[in-house]
């Protein structure tokens, strides 16, 4: 989560002997409840980067409620011969609205989260302002009238895959392609996973979705409707939207590029301006602020040579060893993550010191795996647009740093008058041409 958010409060609703766990949080005029899949973990949500950067993205125009529905998270458990209907998970949320003191609340759901969601804001339209239904379907498997769904032999794979890998991280697998390369994110979604349910439970919940079909329900929906649709799903082709668009009256249908079923995997800014338009009438800005910050850069030396002589499985393993060396030393030293790219970060810093201080121990992490790094800091502004920083400060800092050799810190002469009585030494290295930025300047490498 965002290094200046503290997760919120977890509170618990009461509902017909049951304790239903809940968060609510942010400021906005409008409560928007938000619901990512069938299961969930209100807590541990919060270790899955891009998850909680969803929620938060939310909660910067509403205030945002989540809960683990009976028999997912912190909720109480049932019995896998005893699951929770539909109905009991809507006594649950009805429990939570009413306990957070909340009259009416726009739902946004995500996947087989679209069933419970669907069939709430047609029985009790009084408690639901909108609904958003994001990759969701009103049935899983085909029928005779229903081709687009999977095929038996298709539910028995799943169900399979499910059996053997529930809590590896499966769900980017199935449902997030554009995130799998991403090691250290498939281990945290497989942390989330066992935290939300285990195995068993997995199971049994979805050979009940797939025995799902709210086809009828569909038009008896009377509450502002937006459906959203990822155009490349291969597992939840885009017919599943279209016809819940065709069936929802007055039901508004917007597709937006990608292949993630998972609506907080990939590019999350063009379908959070939708959501948000479409529940406020007004869409976001793209507004971006100009700040004085501290850039770092880092780069493996001979990374090439080093894949080479490892091979694609053996480098990509030391690879993710590098990032979570440089992510722990990012988070020691207070560093915000920008970019991955391969074998390198970008990251800011609100002050110098700290920014040297993170470069030398990422480097000195760096020893035991055998590797060396090269890093360049600079001091500059910078245009913060989202999650992007931009301007002549990023490209001097990254032309600093292409000068390094092996465990190099090479820093600006600004980053080193910044400095000044810090108890950080300097070795000149001379004045140089940074390539598509005027002037020369003067480099240091700090050494201790």
């Amino acid at each position: 989560m965002g290094a200046d958010v503290r997760p919120p409060e977890t509170r618990y609703a009461h509902n017909d002997g049951a304790y239903v766990a809940y968060q609510l949080f942010g400021h906005g005029a409008i409560d928007v409840l938000v619901l990512t899949q069938w299961f969930s973990h209100i807590e541990a949500l919060w270790d899955v980067p891009p998850l909680a950067r969803f929620v938060e993205r939310m909660a910067s125009f509403s205030r945002v409620i989540v809960f683990d529905k009976r028999g997912t998270g912190l909720s109480d458990p049932v019995s896998i011969s005893a699951l929770p209907s539909i109905e009991e998970w809507m006594d649950d949320l009805r429990s939570v609205l009413d306990q957070a003191g909340i009259e009416r609340v726009a739902i946004v759901a995500n996947m087989a989260s679209g069933f419970m969601a669907s069939v709430f804001a047609a029985t009790h339209p009084d408690r639901v302002r909108s609904l958003v239904l994001v990759n969701t379907y009103p049935r899983f498997t085909q029928a005779d009238d229903y081709p687009w769904g999977l095929t038996g032999e298709q539910v028995n794979e799943l169900l399979q895959r499910n059996a053997n890998g529930w809590g590896t991280g499966m769900l980017l697998r199935q449902f997030g392609p554009s995130m799998t390369g991403d090691r250290s994110l498939v281990e945290a979604v497989g942390r989330y996973e066992r935290n939300a349910v285990s195995p068993g439970t997995a199971l049994a919940m979805i050979r009940m979705i797939n025995q799902v079909d709210i086809r009828p329900v569909l038009p008896t929906i009377h509450v502002p409707t937006l459906v959203v649709s990822r155009a490349d799903s291969a597992v939840v082709p885009s017919e599943h939207r279209r016809y819940l668009a065709d069936h929802i009256p007055g039901a508004r249908y917007v597709a937006l590029e990608g292949a993630d079923d998972l609506m907080w995997a990939g590019d999350q800014r063009p379908l959070v301006a939708e959501i948000q338009e479409f529940l406020t009438g007004a869409r976001p800005e793209a507004q971006s602020d100009r700040v004085l910050a501290t850039v770092l850069f880092t780069d493996i030396v001979g990374s090439t040579q080093h894949a080479a002589a490892l091979g694609d499985r053996s480098w990509s393993e030391l690879l993710e060893q590098h990032h979570l060396a440089v992510r722990s030393a990012l988070a020691e030293y207070r560093g915000r993550e920008i970019d991955t790219a391969g074998d390198g970060f970008l990251a800011v810093f609100d002050g110098p010191g700290r920014a040297i201080r993170c470069a030398q121990a990422a480097i000195e992490r760096m020893r035991p795996l055998g590797i060396d790094i090269r890093t360049g800091v600079h001091t500059g502004e910078i245009e913060l647009l989202g999650d992007e920083v931009r301007g002549i400060a990023v490209h001097i800092g990254a032309r600093v740093a292409a000068l390094g050799g092996p465990s190099d810190v090479l820093v600006s002469s600004t980053v080193r008058d910044l400095v000044t009585g810090s108890g950080i030494t300097f070795e000149d290295r001379g004045t140089h041409d940074l390539k598509g930025v005027p002037d020369r300047w003067h480099i240091f490498a700090a050494i201790g």
